[in-house]
């Protein structure tokens, strides 16, 4: 009585996993008619752009020293780079930064030279009485744009 019983097992596996492959190829050639043709004339093509088109990315991000390729930098005045990243604290004095205008504020810092300032304004500095990030915060600033808002703000300071 067990080989009978296995024999019927072995029958009614075989027979569901028959109709299992049957369904699998069905599905396969459904699917395939219904994604449209490859043809020659580009008949997926369209929808491939499509579908490209509708996953890109809407933004694309910029590493701090990469130059975008079809972009020249701009070259800001240290007025504007003053304005656009500068101003948050120095027009404040969050973080303990001295006001842009502030005569006693900047009198020491301005006596410590240039060279100093420079130093500070690009690589960050933490003193007794704030903290200065580097380049303010913005990587995306050349050195050259950062020196340039130094500039600005100690001629406004003097």
């Amino acid at each position: 009585m067990g080989q009978q019983e296995d024999s019927a097992v072995l029958s009614t596996l075989m027979k569901f996993v028959g109709i299992m492959a049957v369904g699998a190829v069905f599905i396969y050639f459904l699917a395939g008619s219904m994604g449209g043709s490859d043809d020659a004339t580009g008949g997926s093509d369209s929808m491939d752009k499509a579908v490209e088109e509708r996953i890109a990315p809407v933004a694309k991000v910029q590493v701090a020293g990469d130059k975008p390729a079809s972009a020249a930098p701009a070259k800001l005045s240290g007025k504007d780079v003053y304005t656009n990243a500068c101003f948050a604290c120095h027009g404040t004095g969050a973080a303990g930064a001295p006001k842009v205008g502030d005569k006693a504020a900047w009198t020491a810092r301005i006596g410590q030279g240039d060279d100093k300032l420079y130093s500070n304004a690009i690589n960050g500095f933490t003193g007794s009485t704030g903290v200065m990030p580097a380049k303010g915060g913005r990587a995306d600033m050349s050195d050259d744009a950062i020196k340039a808002a130094v500039d600005y703000m100690v001629e406004q300071s003097k």
